[in-house]
């Protein structure tokens, strides 16, 4: 606490600073600050990312072509309050932010998936109704830009609201190209992308392919991945935009696993003895279609809306048994927004909105082959599906040119469908979860370019669908398909921050400043908690988060930048009595009040330093570290994850380089773990115990090479 409150007077302190500086800035135009005009989508319409009172990252093209791209984790990294961890190399990752998604490791359907945090790509849902986030369809090697919201969302996007990442996979350009591009690196890294686009009359198609494949750096690691993206985007007049949006991918992983502290020191390649053995592997075919229009009625009147079918077909061997998913997923949502001039100094801005989202399908179980296929024993045949509707309003009054109010929020009704087509003791079974959300906040502008905001509202989330199974471990559950005793998670969030962009002349050594800064407190009410590694769940009564996060750019002379993030936090159970009757102790019970919050360490940063200058010619050369400190992989606080940082270097080109009049060239060569470290990239939360040994570790990558080359033709 004391800390924090350091951080607090520093924090007051750069505001008050960016105030002064503001109100007294130099007639000698020394110092001059950028309009900002920089506009965020994932707050359900475009806002001026100074303006809103969220804590809000975006990422441009110009910062994530130097990624490898198979998983989010690499770009994610680099922002404040997000801790991303890469599981085995690919696409399958762990996303924290403040919190929400800590969870999201372990076995059962963890693996390939995330929680807590929403995920979309091109503004239409990648998050299933319940809250579950599959990673097939995305590759960042086709994105234009990445949108974070670290400020929970739950009043606009209702559950698994803890945080918005936001993909968009539209190219801005306004002429034919041709981008194809091929990527090598250790381990039998392989990827190759064709990206393309054609302008016809007022509309822009756009389309792109990659294939990657990857042999892993463990046994059993293995992953292959090739991803579709086609766009139509047409401004049919004036006022109608219409959006047409299809994706689709096929993916297959196999999953290491995770190690023994022993298995670990000896060998952390290897993989874990029971998933090489049943070859535990997932294969997703998958594709979705969506559909936007939106409508400028006049100065006054605007409307929205969007329509998406996402059909799945998923295989997977895991614990024993061979499943076949048919799911389709669909959904939509209508948007009226209403802009007002209420005075000649005030404005009010009215959004109206409806969601609504619909998942369903069978799920096959089979007996698993000697060859760790199909087997000929269909075991149980079940339906699972989830439905969610919301509502939602907000009201965002601006007086003057100085001060921003909003006020919102949202209703959400949710429904759990199970239904068991073999066990006739198992009918159709529902459960139903209803909440309102509320939110406020209010920004000031101390300048065009800097910004001062604070926020109070609610969170919401649903244990996902394999939450609410029953604890099955012992086979003491031969009532319930759905899991009688979770509730949502509910959370109230207060935060306060900064945000400023500044520009300096060619006199300064610094060139541009940007940097933002939040605090915040979170209460959080039933959180739920993974045992035996996403077996079952328990839900703790209460928990405490609180912290910082702080991100910094720097522009200088001579092509040299920075930039940096740095996030601190404190997360403690305060009500958390645990039953133990499913370790056979009936009658026990363990108090883990005031014990740290499992799978979050206190500290995570990324710092990395760019040397582009002009005798470079457009290339540039850079160095990073990220790294974070040790954590409590259990609530009892007796299994450590350790600490550790690692560096990483690339030389890359920053501009392209024009081969002709009509062909560019860009490319990167990156050494990652530059020094070879050697480190759990992940670790399940309250793992199995084997013979007396938690198996919890997920070893991070070891020294790799990737490099990279594409062309632009035009």
């Amino acid at each position: 606490m004391k800390k924090l409150l350091f951080a607090l007077i520093i924090f007051i302190g750069i505001s008050l600073f960016g105030q002064k500086d503001v109100n007294n800035k130099p007639t000698t135009d020394t110092l001059k600050y950028e309009i900002g005009q920089v506009t965020v989508t994932a707050t359900r319409s475009p806002e001026n990312i100074l303006e809103i009172p969220y804590a809000v990252s975006i990422l441009s093209k110009d910062q994530l072509q130097n990624f490898k791209g198979y998983g989010l984790d690499e770009a994610l990294s680099t922002v404040p309050g997000v801790l991303a961890q890469s599981r085995a190399g690919n696409q399958d990752i762990r996303i924290v932010i403040r919190g929400f998604g800590a969870r999201g490791a372990g076995d059962r359907s963890n693996s390939g998936t995330s929680r807590g945090i929403r995920i979309m790509l091109d503004g239409i849902p990648e998050t299933e109704p319940d809250g579950r986030t599959s990673f097939d369809n995305i590759d960042l090697s086709l994105a234009d830009n990445l949108e974070v919201i670290r400020s929970n969302s739950s009043a606009l996007w209702g559950n698994a609201g803890g945080g918005i990442v936001n993909i968009s996979s539209v190219p801005n350009f306004n002429e034919t190209f041709v981008s194809p591009g091929g990527m090598m690196g250790s381990f039998g890294l392989q990827k190759y992308t064709v990206k393309s686009g054609a302008v016809f009359g007022s509309g822009n198609l756009s389309v792109a392919i990659s294939n990657s494949t990857f042999d892993g750096w463990r046994s059993h690691s293995a992953s292959k991945r090739t991803v579709v993206n086609a766009n139509i985007v047409s401004q049919l007049d004036n006022r109608t935009k219409l959006g047409v949006y299809f994706v689709g991918a096929s993916n297959i992983f196999h999953i290491p696993g995770p190690l023994t502290q022993a298995e670990y020191d000896a060998n952390p390649a290897q993989a874990n003895p029971t998933y090489l053995a049943r070859d535990e592997r997932r294969y997703n075919r998958l594709g979705r279609i969506g559909v936007t229009l939106d409508r400028e009625e006049n100065d006054m009147h605007e409307f929205s809306g969007m329509v998406f079918l996402n059909p799945k077909y998923l295989q997977r061997s895991e614990r024993g048994t061979f499943r076949d998913f048919t799911r389709y997923h669909t959904g939509g949502n209508f948007i009226y927004r209403n802009n007002l001039n209420l005075s000649s100094n005030i404005t009010n801005k009215l959004t109206l909105g409806i969601d609504e989202a619909y998942q369903d399908g069978a799920i096959l179980f089979y007996s698993l082959s000697a060859e760790n296929g199909r087997g000929s024993t269909l075991k149980d045949n079940k339906r699972e599906g989830a439905n969610t509707f919301g509502a939602f309003v907000q009201t965002e009054v601006r007086v003057g040119e100085d001060v921003s109010i909003l006020l919102g929020g949202r209703y959400d009704d949710l429904t759990y469908i199970s239904e068991s087509f073999i066990d006739p003791a198992f009918g159709l079974q529902q459960k139903s979860f209803k909440r309102f959300t509320p939110k406020a906040g209010i920004t000031y502008m101390f300048s065009p370019a800097h910004s001062l905001y604070a926020n109070l509202g609610g969170g919401v989330e649903v244990p996902a669908g394999n939450e609410t199974d029953p604890a099955g471990t012992y086979g003491q559950d031969t009532v319930y398909l759905l899991n009688p005793l979770l509730e949502p998670i509910t959370s109230t969030t207060v935060e306060i921050g900064t945000k400023h962009l500044m520009y300096v002349d060619n006199y300064s050594f610094i060139k541009a400043i940007s940097y933002d800064v939040a605090l915040y407190y979170i209460i959080v009410n039933n959180d739920i908690i993974p045992y035996r590694g996403g077996r079952f769940y328990f839900t703790a009564g209460k928990t405490d988060r609180m912290g910082i996060e702080a991100g910094l750019n720097l522009h200088m002379d001579y092509g040299l930048s920075f930039q940096g993030s740095f996030t601190y936090s404190q997360n403690k159970y305060q009500e958390y009595l645990v039953d133990s009757v499913h370790y056979g102790k009936a009658g026990h019970s363990a108090d883990f009040k005031d014990n740290k919050v499992a799978g979050l360490p206190d500290v995570f940063y990324y710092t990395g330093i760019n040397y582009a200058p002009e005798f470079l010619h457009g290339a540039y050369i850079g160095l990073s570290v990220n790294g974070m400190g040790s954590y409590f992989v259990d609530d009892a606080n007796t299994i450590e994850v350790p600490s550790y940082n690692i560096l990483n270097a690339t030389i890359g080109i920053k501009n392209a380089i024009k081969l002709s009049n009509h062909i560019d060239l860009s490319g990167f060569i990156s050494v990652n773990n530059l020094t070879d470290a050697k480190y759990a990239a992940s670790a399940f939360i309250n793992p199995d115990v084997v013979g007396g040994a938690p198996v919890f570790l997920e070893p991070g990558l070891l020294r790799n090479i990737v490099a990279s080359l594409s062309f632009g033709i035009h």
